[in-house]
């Protein structure tokens, strides 16, 4: 999807501020059985055709409203994840000014997720 110039130099902003991991890390996660929560920042829709197997699903026009219900304590692991990457940055950055110290943005999104033809549930 080609974004816009301004939404572009948004993201720009706040990728110093963040930190990223990679759909590998995720996984290696995962696997070892790791405590963090995953969340998946899209659409409504989006969640609806697909997602990362172990994701929660708390969109990006609700987290900073929600996110201390479902993560009250802001020393928790919190991964997020978006279509690319872009909408989890600028998330992250926001839990971040709110307090939240252990969140990363996964790189690539479910775009990459899907490229690498891991498991998704529907």
């Amino acid at each position: 999807m080609k974004h816009s110039e301004a939404f572009e130099k948004l993201v720009a902003e706040v990728m110093p501020r963040i930190k990223e991991i990679s759909i590998e890390e995720v996984l290696e996660k995962q696997k070892s059985e790791h405590s963090f929560v995953l969340i998946d920042v899209r659409e409504d829709h989006e969640w609806q055709q697909g997602r990362v197997p172990g994701s929660i699903h708390l969109g990006r026009g609700i987290l900073e409203r929600d996110i201390e219900k479902l993560v009250a304590d802001k020393s928790t692991e919190v991964v997020l994840y978006c279509g690319g990457g872009y909408r989890s940055a600028l998330s992250a950055d926001n839990m971040q000014k709110m307090g939240y110290v252990n969140v990363l943005s996964m790189a690539g999104g479910i775009r990459g997720w899907r490229e690498r033809q891991l498991p998704e549930v529907k």
